[in-house]
Parts: C-alpha cells; sequence; structure tokens
C-alpha cells in the first residue's frame, strides 16, 4: 500500500472524509517513537492485503453513532477503525469495546475475548486507544456533575479530588503508565511485525479552560480547566510510554481544539453530558470520529515520509 498518495478505494462517503489529508509531518499530529526495529514497520505495498486490527475502548469503538453493529461493545461502523480501514481498503478486525480498560486488553470483558487475540504475526497495522477508563473517565464526571449543583460558580470538583493534599487523579494517572507499557508489551509480543499507532484522546473541554455550566453541561465553572489539565496528563503520560515502547502516539487532541462539548451543535464534535447527539456523553459523535481517522491518516502518512 502506497501511504504517500491518496486513497481512492473504499465507500465514497468514507472516501471523502480523509479526502485531502495532507502528506506533510506534522508535528502535531505524530510523536514518534525511537529508531527500532519495532517502529520501523512496514505498511506491505498496495498488491498485498493490510491487515488491521482496531483495540481500545468506547473512544475508539463509537458508541451511540449509528450503525451500531455491535451492541455488546456499542461499537459503530462510522468509528474511526472504519473509516480509516475504508479509506485504505484494508481487512479490518475491530475488537474496540465500549468501558474497556487495560485489562481487557489481555483478559476477557465480560462475554467479550481478550481483545489481544485478534492479533497475530500477520497483522500488518495496529491503534490502541485505551487509559480513559483505568482512569474513570465517567465515574469522575459524574461525581463533578454531582458536585456542581452545590457549587456551579466554584472548583467543587478540584477540592474533592485534592482534598487530601494530593491530586488523586493526577496520581492516578502516574499509576496507569506501566499499564500501558505492559499493553504495547504485549501488542509487540503478539504482533512482531505490525506498526502500532497509540490514539490520544481528543479535547473534550474548553481549552482556554473557560467554562460553559449548563443544563447539558452540568459542571462548576471553576472546573473546567482542572479537567482540561487532567485529560492532557493523561495524554502526555501515553505519549511518552508509546515513545519508551517503540509505538507511534497520535494526537489527536491538539486537532480537535474548538471543538468540545461547550461548543453549539454543528461545530462540536464532542457531545455533552446531558441529551448528546447520536452518540454517548463526553464522547466524540460522528463528526469526531471523522476528525480523528484524519488525524491517524495524517500520522500514518508522517510514518512513510519518515522512512
Amino acid at each position: 500500500m502506497d501511504l504517500n498518495s491518496e486513497q481512492t478505494k473504499g465507500t465514497p462517503g468514507r472516501r471523502s472524509v480523509l479526502r485531502g489529508v495532507t502528506v506533510a509531518c506534522c508535528a502535531m499530529a505524530l510523536a514518534a517513537a525511537g529508531a527500532t526495529a519495532a517502529s520501523a514497520a512496514q505498511i506491505p505495498s498496495a498488491d498485498t492485503t493490510v491487515n488491521y486490527v482496531a483495540l481500545g475502548d468506547s473512544y475508539a469503538s463509537g458508541p451511540g453513532i449509528p450503525n451500531q453493529v455491535d451492541a455488546t461493545c456499542a461499537r459503530s461502523d462510522e468509528n474511526y477503525p472504519s473509516l480509516l480501514a475504508a479509506a485504505n481498503s484494508w481487512q479490518v478486525t475491530d475488537v474496540s469495546c465500549s468501558g474497556a480498560t487495560t485489562t481487557a486488553l489481555a483478559g476477557t470483558q465480560g462475554s467479550q475475548a481478550p481483545q489481544l487475540d485478534a492479533l497475530g504475526a500477520d497483522t500488518d497495522v495496529v491503534t490502541l486507544t485505551i487509559g480513559g477508563n483505568d482512569l474513570g473517565f465517567s465515574s469522575n464526571l459524574a461525581t463533578c456533575a454531582g458536585l456542581a449543583a452545590k457549587d456551579p460558580t466554584g472548583n467543587p470538583c478540584q477540592t474533592f479530588f485534592t482534598s487530601d493534599g494530593t491530586d488523586r487523579l493526577a496520581q492516578r494517572v502516574d499509576d496507569i503508565a506501566p499499564k500501558i507499557a505492559a499493553a504495547l508489551d504485549a501488542v509487540r509480543q503478539r504482533a512482531p511485525y505490525a506498526k502500532v499507532l497509540v490514539v490520544g484522546y481528543p479535547d473534550l473541554f474548553p481549552d482556554d479552560g473557560v467554562g460553559c455550566t449548563s443544563s447539558a453541561v452540568p459542571l462548576a465553572a471553576g472546573d473546567f480547566a482542572y479537567l482540561r489539565d487532567t485529560e492532557k496528563k493523561l495524554n502526555a503520560m501515553i505519549a511518552d510510554q508509546a515513545a519508551a515502547n517503540g509505538a507511534r502516539f497520535v494526537d489527536t487532541y491538539t486537532p480537535t481544539v474548538g471543538h468540545d462539548m461547550c461548543k453549539p451543535v454543528g461545530e462540536r464534535w464532542i457531545e455533552p453530558l446531558v441529551a448528546p447527539a447520536p452518540a454517548a456523553p463526553a464522547h466524540p459523535n460522528a463528526q469526531g470520529q471523522q476528525a480523528m481517522a484524519a488525524t491517524v491518516e495524517r500520522a500514518l502518512h508522517c510514518a512513510a515520509h519518515r522512512r
């Protein structure tokens, strides 16, 4: 497969999502790993089948976005793995699953087999989005929303998570780091010849830290900056672990700034906590998944030019 040329295969609607993606190497889209044999894995040429495996949680699976093709994992056929595979005419095995933690990669998740079982020596490309559920994205936001009712103009969520003098969410991010490292090592053991891309989390909250407390986003005005910073810490940690473990990190935060949950319909790529469009609360909608797919595509082009 030639990653230096625009792809012309796949369904027209999906193909247009990624059309026009520049082949220029953009630092915001790609953090390169060290020059190891693992990070130098090659995408096969156009006359061979590319086997692509998508691993991860709900930010990869696309809960609520039509069409849902796996009710158990809340997986959409318009998630970024599906868009990426269709645009490149890859053979995709998508085992991303809502609620997945790093534990679900090597172990079962309910009735679901370990996600790593989808990998093999013939796997050419792997994408991985993981860590948010280890941090407790959903439960943390529920806690923050509950606290906001009593202090809508303050920062009760930050106060709660730092009440003992330690930022417990920041500590949790640090505690997740070895789990990400172990997950990447396991991916490499199962798929030794694959190009591995670790896809970060998009911008959920206003990057300027200015809140939008409302019925749709019931968070205290002073907590938006804290939640933004926590997400940035998580992404930075994941990027560090990718670089240290022979993988490439794809920054989906920077390209989605300005499309957070506080933006109006049509501008936001992340849905609010209450009354979201066809997507899960605080998750990418269809446009958000398209943006993530385009960013991963750009990262692949960058990788091709770096070789």
